[in-house]
């Protein structure tokens, strides 16, 4: 099977599940405790740390049907989580199906902590958690084959998880392998608290990790590219900016890493992506080995309808017919269908205009605004045998990203990071696809929004960056159905962070709502 050694879960990982409990400590029920387990086969090691992984694409150990906690396995895997609060929120994409809260995110309104997709984020956040906890905790009494590096893995794993509360929550509960399993209902954390303990558990394990892994685990690249991303966004979760400590790390991402750009855009999205040069980190899918209906299937399905769309070429069997773009997206390549036909710029024809119409006058009407093709299940490279579920792997970071942290980081200031390399990032991003060049003076604040829409959008960071450059609220910057008015309308401040769930409230009474809700 393709790719996917890393994420077969061994027989022994299908004998334990985990699931949430009030007080969030999270501890497997086992036939063997992990430590007996480990005692008699430290090879077991490569299950369990098999499934930390899996657990941001994957709903369960037994297929889609599956869930590792007491949410909905389609709609609650931590992939699909992502899409939902960090793209449907924001201005490019749109969902149309309006089932019991997702008319709230897609026209960011009226939202609440009752909301469920708010719920399955951070129930995804705090089962993770506790289990990387509950392995570091047993790690201290057991050998395993490389053990240092496998402990570094799993806190990069568990910084990853908190990274999700510190953007989209601001707050939370701070556990770790020192507290697991107590009893007593652990005590708020700020997000300044979650900050600094995200930045201390990075800097540690940068150099405990290799310089290379395997494909889909971390290495020091990995880590360096999640704490560029934290410092990125520090004077948003602090309120002191870090630019220069983001340009230094990401510097070593692209410089020590070994990554390339992939010639063909398209091919980074396509379902062998898993032998691009440009993935740093991806999410893995394979249509056999690790259905899930919340992984790349949701955005490839999502975004397919055999009504008026060809979804045998994106190598699907099925479309759902749910997200669709809109101007705000497609219009930073050109103000109509013909014109982004004819752009020099690839990624500008990567929606699907037929039948559909340029403006989203009904955001639930499937013809309104471009489906993206961006994702896609079929091969770039030989034949495709359609599938029901997706193999095209996720990739949470990749090095145009990277290119363009870099360019910000220049233009917002950044002593460590300069406006003639930023120059020469972005023009490899623009060649690779045909856009044209561009020249330092070119490279504002607002040019790099754009060019983080053109470039990135649909892969989990916009809410993220319209936050950071103070497009997110207020009405200075409008999208169609922002506010869930069809020209859009200013939203309160209070929506930069989303509401903490009503059950979590419930289950810690040290647990204090967001402001605003």
């Amino acid at each position: 099977m393709k790719k996917m050694k890393l994420l077969r879960i061994s027989v022994l990982m299908l004998m334990m599940t985990w699931s949430c409990t009030n007080d969030l400590n999270t501890k497997p029920k086992v036939e063997l405790t992990l430590d007996e387990l480990l005692q008699q086969d430290p090879n077991a090691i490569t299950g369990i740390l098999s499934k930390l992984y899996g657990s941001f694409a994957l709903s369960g150990p037994n297929g889609p049907g599956s869930s590792d906690i007491s949410d909905d396995p389609g709609e609650s895997p931590f992939l699909r989580g992502i899409i939902n609060l960090e793209e449907f929120t924001a201005d490019g994409m749109k969902n149309r199906w309006g089932d019991n809260g997702l008319d709230q995110l897609t026209t960011a309104s009226s939202w609440d902590e009752n909301n469920k997709f708010f719920r399955y984020l951070y129930n995804r956040v705090y089962y993770t958690i506790p289990q990387c906890n509950n392995l570091l905790s047993v790690l201290k009494n057991v050998d395993v084959p490389n053990k240092d590096n496998v402990i570094s893995e799993v806190r990069f794993l568990r910084s990853l998880a908190y990274f999700y509360t510190i953007d989209c929550f601001g707050k939370g509960i701070l556990l770790t392998e020192e507290n697991f399993g107590s009893g007593i209902p652990a005590p708020e954390a700020s997000r300044q608290q979650l900050y600094t303990f995200v930045e201390s558990e990075l800097l540690d394990i940068e150099n405990k990790l290799p310089d290379t892994s395997e494909y889909g685990r971390a290495n020091k690249s990995v880590a360096r590219m999640l704490l560029a991303k934290l410092y990125l966004n520090a004077e948003v979760y602090t309120g002191t900016a870090h630019y220069d400590e983001a340009a230094t790390f990401i510097a070593k991402v692209i410089n020590e890493g070994g990554y390339t750009l992939d010639p063909d855009f398209v091919h980074i999205f396509s379902g062998d992506n898993n032998n691009s040069s440009e993935i740093i980190y991806p999410l893995i899918a394979d249509p056999v080995v690790s259905q899930s209906y919340g992984n790349t299937t949701y955005l490839v399905n999502g975004s397919l309808n055999s009504a008026t769309m060809s979804i045998g070429d994106y190598g699907a069997t099925e479309g759902w017919g749910g997200h669709r773009a809109t101007k705000a997206w497609y219009g930073l390549f050109a103000n109509s269908a013909s014109g982004l036909a004819s752009s020099n710029d690839q990624r500008a024809q990567l929606f699907w205009t037929t039948g559909h119409t340029f403006e989203m006058t009904d955001y639930k009407e499937w013809t309104n605004g471009y489906p993206s093709i961006k994702f896609r299940n079929s091969n770039f490279f030989g034949s495709t045998v359609p599938t029901s579920f997706s193999g095209t792997d996720f990739p949470l970071f990749r090095l145009a990203d990277a290119y363009l942290i870099y360019a910000e980081c220049a233009v917002r200031g950044a002593s460590t990071a300069s406006m003639s390399q930023a120059t020469i990032y972005v023009n490899q991003i623009r060649q690779r696809v045909g856009a044209d060049a561009v020249t330092a003076s070119d490279l504002t604040l607002d040019f790099i929004l754009d060019e983080r829409g053109r470039e990135l959008m649909f892969e989990g960071h916009r809410r993220t960056d319209l936050i950071r450059f103070g497009k997110f609220t207020g009405g200075s910057y409008l999208w169609p159905w922002k506010g869930n008015a069809l020209n859009g309308t200013l939203i309160p401040d209070t929506y930069k962070l989303f509401p903490i769930p009503q059950k979590a409230l419930e289950a810690n009474p040290n647990l204090s709502q967001n402001p605003g809700y």
